[in-house]
């Protein structure tokens, strides 16, 4: 595409909501209430913590990094922002609650009607969809973002499956080429413990994409086509444990990052990777996640490039305090900050409100 064209496409993208400016006093931590899923306790049919999202915001308040007032809150993604990857026969057809059921893996979903399915399970996602959207904008502007949920990376533009009815990754990577001046190329760095085969197929023959991919070779989806978009492949064995997966983290994030330089990483930082996860099959220990993360922070700072987050798979309720953990240990590195709060004269009242109003720019598988 020819800079004219891609300006082009920059002056014709719809409205949206998701990308507008937010205030230095935010830190660059995005998520909504919303995003966790109760309904009649169907959520727990899955094995999937539906609410980790919110366990995860409670433990990092608790710990005094994290207000209500100084992070950002999600929006939720319209039918607009969706197309701008989804088709409409795809849209279409989760208006039927049987294709919700079999994409959420939760069968009972199935007799229930549809605008209930759409409010109780879609709109959740959509709204951790429109946080995954909102935190790209924001680890460009601010040099890093998190958004607590999202990582739905078995969904693509025209299907989904593995609980990821949203391909939110596609989504946020095509936002900042098509609005973000100065971004065209990006990497994904997907440490899931499953293949990350939505976004693979959504960006096959996209060379702006450079896709690093490290997970359990046995386990879902084992999409053979979609890995032929895999520019760094690492299969593991059951039950890898610490010190082999660390070492070809570092080794392969590194050598992802020499290879080309991306204008954005996009870090799918799943915790299906540990030990007992009852579909990730890996061995890795709690301090591991936590070494994982700060290795990918780590390659990102080093070489300037801006980081977004999404946590993805996590199978064990203990997941949600991992990942609290982890950001909490980004932090006192220094790879993440809170500087962002200080010298810029708001008050506490104003910054609450700024924030909070989201003004920014079965067999089961897995997410």
């Amino acid at each position: 595409m020819s800079r004219k064209e891609d300006n082009e496409g920059k002056r014709s993208s719809h409205h949206t909501e998701l990308y507008t400016s937010i205030p230095r006093t935010c830190l660059p931590i995005v998520y909504h209430p919303d995003y966790n899923i109760t309904f009649m306790g169907l959520e727990k049919l899955h094995p999937f913590d539906a609410g980790k999202w919110g366990k995860v915001i409670h433990f990092l308040k608790e710990e005094h990094f994290i207000t209500d007032g100084n992070i950002m809150e999600a929006r939720e993604a319209t039918e607009e922002d969706l197309l701008v990857v989804h088709t409409k026969r795809y849209l279409n057809r989760l208006k039927w609650s049987l294709v919700v059921a079999t994409i959420t893996e939760i069968p009972p979903l199935l007799f229930l009607p549809n605008f209930l399915v759409q409010r109780k399970v879609l709109r959740p996602l959509r709204t951790q969809t429109g946080g995954t959207i909102m935190a790209g904008k924001l680890a460009v502007d601010r040099g890093w973002a998190i958004n607590v949920g999202g990582g739905f990376h078995h969904c693509s533009s025209d299907r989904g499956g593995g609980f990821c009815a949203f391909a939110d990754i596609t989504l946020a990577i095509k936002f900042l080429f098509e609005r973000v001046e100065g971004i065209s190329r990006a990497t994904i760095i997907d440490l899931d413990a499953h293949q990350g085969n939505g976004h693979e197929r959504d960006f096959l023959d996209d060379r702006r994409v450079f896709i690093m991919d490290v997970y359990n070779r046995y386990i879902y989806p084992g999409d053979g086509y979609a890995k032929r978009a895999i520019k760094r492949k690492v299969e593991l064995d059951w039950g890898t444990e610490d010190s082999e997966y660390l070492q070809k983290v570092e080794l392969h994030c590194d050598g992802a990052l020499n290879e080309v330089q991306p204008d954005i990483i996009v870090y799918n930082a799943g915790t299906d990777i540990l030990d007992g996860d009852p579909l990730g099959g890996l061995s890795i220990s709690p301090q591991g996640i936590i070494n994982r993360d700060e290795i990918v922070f780590r390659a990102a700072t080093r070489r300037g490039i801006p980081i977004l987050m999404v946590t993805s798979g996590g199978y064990q309720k203990k997941t949600a305090r991992i990942i609290a953990d982890s950001i909490l240990n980004l932090h006192r590195q220094g790879l993440i900050g809170a500087e962002a709060l200080e010298g810029e004269g708001s008050s506490s009242l104003v910054t609450s409100m700024m924030c909070s109003s989201g003004s920014v720019g079965s067999t089961f598988t897995a997410v």
